[in-house]
């Protein structure tokens, strides 16, 4: 507006000066070269007169922009807008699969980040099984399936969609791995079962076995007041009362330990270090009876972050069942190696040259309660789960290629 204004008051003083000038002009008429200076002083003024005329009716009468500059503006709006679409896509927080094709046929093709990390080495150790199986997957559904992986078998929930682009057919694969979920849920329903086992059982056994060590003295005190027989059955009765109270609550108080593993506290750990500590406290066991066991690590400066007081426990805890399952071995021995697998995964490898695990059992290892030995406690392979889940790694069970029984430990 005040562009405007300023505008309005030169055109007035244009055309003042140009009536002055008129004016005088007609006064000097008589002079010939008066009334051709006033006309040649009024031109300037008729030349402004007409530019601030040409503003004022642009100022009020914009002319519209130019086709291509609004189709540039349109053209960058949807640029922006499909980049920013694309960076969303790509780091969804699930695997993103095309299948071309309708049902039960078409190529499959990765999408985004998170798909290329399932299908590239290190991960899926079968991309042509998995692809078999979201292909085979039919209509919109959602399901849950399994595909083998350097760390073993992972679950994963599959969303399928179907839509037409350009008319022709395409299926939208979602995928998203739940086998950590799963299994953090697991022990986590695994650690409250035992806490609220644990916690009932010892309630009453405590009281038990304190009456049974409190009657038997009691025995002791009157035992010349009751006749020989009841005296002796009555002590008799009493002391396996009070042994079998206290074995079992030092037996319940060994899992009270699953229920109770404190946080873990990583730091950087040199395992090489770590397996000569190791070493040092399962060596002279395993040397005494003729055995041995050896340690590997490539490279030699391989570091991991994690706790080492429950990483140190883990194995140590898989080398006591090598231990174990290989009392009847001569000279039994075991491998303890650590190296770089494909994906830059940290992989731990314990391995005896005992029976190994039968296959029927194998899926029950690791659960609390369950042990393969008649007097087995059924605790130590649920320990190492836990601590090793707890430091972010897993742990499984794989068929040696030999004899012996072969444990991956994966980070």
């Amino acid at each position: 507006m005040a562009s405007e204004s300023r505008l309005k008051s030169a055109v007035l003083l244009c055309v003042a000066g140009a009536v002055l000038l008129a004016f005088g002009a007609g006064a000097v008429r008589d002079s010939p070269r008066l009334v051709v200076l006033c006309a040649l002083g009024a031109l300037p003024l008729l030349a402004v007169l007409w530019r601030c005329l040409d503003r004022l009716a642009a100022l009020r009468h914009p002319a519209p922009p130019e086709p291509r500059a609004v189709f540039n503006i349109e053209q960058q709006g949807l640029l922006d807008n499909a980049l920013a679409l694309e960076t969303r896509f790509e780091h969804a927080p699930i695997a993103l699969f095309r299948i071309d094709g309708g049902a039960g046929e078409g190529a499959v093709v990765p999408l985004n980040a998170n798909a290329r990390k399932l299908v590239a080495p290190g991960r899926a150790s079968d991309t042509a099984d998995l692809y078999r199986q979201l292909v085979a997957q039919p209509g919109e559904r959602r399901t849950l399936i399994q595909f083998e992986t350097e760390r073993g078998a992972e679950r994963a929930l599959l969303a399928l969609s179907s839509l037409a682009l350009l008319g022709k057919p395409q299926r939208l694969a979602a995928l998203m791995p739940v086998e950590s979920e799963l299994e953090a849920e697991a022990l986590n329903a695994w650690r409250q079962l035992v806490h609220v086992l644990t916690h009932e059982i010892m309630n009453s056994l405590t009281p038990v076995a304190s009456l049974s060590r409190t009657a038997h003295e009691l025995v002791n005190d009157c035992r010349d007041a009751l006749p020989p027989e009841v005296s002796g059955d009555l002590g008799t009765a009493l002391d396996a009362i009070s042994r079998r109270a206290d074995s079992l609550v030092a037996f319940v108080a060994s899992y009270r330990s699953l229920s109770n593993v404190p946080a873990a506290h990583p730091e950087r750990i040199h395992v090489g270090a770590l397996f000569e500590r190791v070493a040092a406290l399962v060596g002279p066991a395993w040397r005494a009876r003729g055995g041995q066991v050896h340690f590997s690590v490539e490279p030699t400066s391989l570091e991991l972050m994690a706790d080492p007081g429950q990483l140190e426990q883990a194995l140590i805890n898989l080398l006591k069942n090598a231990f174990e399952a290989t009392a009847k071995v001569d000279k039994g021995q075991a491998w303890v190696s650590a190296r770089l697998v494909r994906g830059a995964r940290l992989r731990i490898e314990v391995e005896d040259d005992g029976p190994g695990v039968p296959n029927a059992l194998v899926a029950q290892i690791f659960t609390p309660f369950f042990s393969t030995k008649k007097q087995g406690g059924g605790i130590g392979l649920a320990m190492v789960r836990h601590l090793v889940h707890e430091n972010g790694g897993t742990v499984r069970y794989a068929k040696s290629v030999g004899e012996g029984a072969r444990f991956i430990i994966s980070f």
